[in-house]
């Protein structure tokens, strides 16, 4: 079976290990009320999605 020739140094495992970190979600302010909501996700706030109406909140 094959083995290592060279030790891996700390700093290519850290790399290794940073590249499959959580990245904190972005977010995008709502023109009209101003509100954040994720992108390509439904405004939980006003039920909007891409101009149209999609769910009816109840305030």
């Amino acid at each position: 079976m094959a083995n290592p020739k060279r030790k891996q140094s700390k700093r290519r495992s850290a790399n290794r290990r940073a590249a499959n970190a959580f990245k904190a979600p972005e977010f995008a302010k709502d023109p009209v009320d101003g509100s954040l909501y994720r992108r390509h996700h439904v405004n939980p706030k006003t039920g909007m999605y891409r101009g149209r109406q999609v769910l009816t909140v109840e305030v």
